[in-house]
């Protein structure tokens, strides 16, 4: 590859960014696979607003860092946030003070400053706008690989406030834009092309989320375990690794990646289909000798034990619990960069990844874990 067509380290990313210059951001490629111009939102102006219009074509989004939005009291787009990758939009704004309708690009570059204004209060804004801000996760890409939080992450390594204004690439035919494609439009606007997985590998070799707290020998019905309680720096949630024998050296490990669910995994819901799984992946991770069972804490709101069982009972009794596209049914990568973080801290890199959905598992490469093979729920075998 021509060296002006290729990636670039994020250490020059950090530094445009810094300089007021954008960088396009490219995704996973098992994920959107897509590029979005980047530039941090304490240096947004017309002229780069105008630029992402004309060039980037795609949709001018605010990223913020979730205290910003919190001072701001801006609400969730929609109730239930039912977009494929979860992007958490919030409801549109405009400045009260932006000229005009707001649309234009000193309209818009006007309320993105407004926004990030460390004076700026809910007051100075009315609803709808023409800028879309989005709610970046705590814990930036090492929670969730996306977009939104590279660049808030971005303009934070850059030492700028945590905010970063994003453009999706899409070609003249309205077509997204891929990596090829990135590369020749950042090549013709000296506009430095990183990828959101460099960006992971960046951070996680300066700043780990999360840190070991306790291990002990636990014995199961399955057989001798070690397990080892990690806690995440980022929300101060307790995830547990289940390690079943000598899980070092370069041969590929089993992994089953499990987010608890009460009803199944303490209360033993026959009809639960996580206890199933919980149950079946321990029997062969045990018969395979080797292999670990990630145990992640689902986000907690202190009243999501009575919302199952009611969720349950709506449902009517004798369907499967939980439904499919449930967020305790989910396990994603994408939203567990802690589980990623979890599975390198115990020398992990190579996975045979034990799952049903392996398109629920992507987004890895930039965690330094590589998945080698997918195993259905229940396989066993040697590794």
């Amino acid at each position: 590859m021509p060296a002006h067509l290729a990636i670039s380290p994020i250490e020059r990313a950090v530094a445009d960014i810094a300089a007021g210059r954008m960088v396009i951001l490219v995704d996973d490629e098992d994920r959107e696979n897509e590029g979005d111009l980047v530039i941090a939102a304490e240096r947004v102006s017309a002229d780069a607003i105008a630029f992402m219009a004309e060039h980037g074509r795609g949709l001018i989004c605010l990223a913020l860092h979730p205290p910003l939005v919190d001072r701001l009291e801006l609400a969730p787009m929609a109730p239930h946030n039912e977009a494929r990758l979860g992007t958490a939009f919030t409801v549109s704004i405009d400045a009260v003070d932006a000229p005009g309708s707001g649309v234009s690009a000193r309209a818009r570059a006007h309320t993105i400053a407004r926004a990030i204004a460390p004076d700026a209060t809910a007051r100075d804004f009315r609803v709808p706008g023409h800028i879309y801000p989005l709610r970046a996760r705590a814990g930036g890409v090492l929670v969730r690989s996306g977009q939104t939080e590279g660049s808030v992450d971005l303009a934070r390594l850059a030492g700028l406030a945590p905010a970063g204004v994003i453009c999706e690439v899409m070609g003249s035919d309205g077509e997204m834009s891929r990596l090829p494609t990135l590369l020749e439009f950042g090549a013709t606007h000296n506009i430095a092309v990183v990828t959101v997985a460099d960006l992971i590998e960046y951070r996680l070799q300066r700043e780990p989320l999360v840190v070991r707290e306790a291990e002990s020998e636990l014995s199961t019905d399955f057989g001798p375990f070690r397990i080892v309680i990690f806690r995440s720096l980022v929300d101060g949630g307790t995830h547990a690794a289940l390690v079943c024998g000598d899980i070092s050296g370069d041969a590929p490990v089993i992994v089953r990646v499990h987010r608890s669910n009460p009803l199944g995994d303490v209360f033993g819901f026959t009809l639960s289909r996580g206890q199933r799984s919980l149950g079946q992946a321990m029997q062969s991770i045990a018969a395979a000798g080797r292999g670990v069972l990630l145990y992640l804490e689902a986000e907690r709101d202190g009243g999501e034990l009575a919302d199952a069982l009611a969720t349950y009972i709506e449902r009517g009794e004798g369907r499967p619990w939980p439904p499919p596209h449930s967020v305790t049914a989910k396990m994603d990568f994408q939203e567990f960069g802690t589980g990623a973080q979890i599975l390198r801290a115990l020398g992990l890199r190579k996975l045979r990844v034990m799952t049903n959905q392996p398109k629920r598992l992507r987004a890895v490469s930039g965690f330094g874990l590589e998945i080698v093979q997918w195993l259905p729920v229940g396989a066993a075998g040697k590794s």
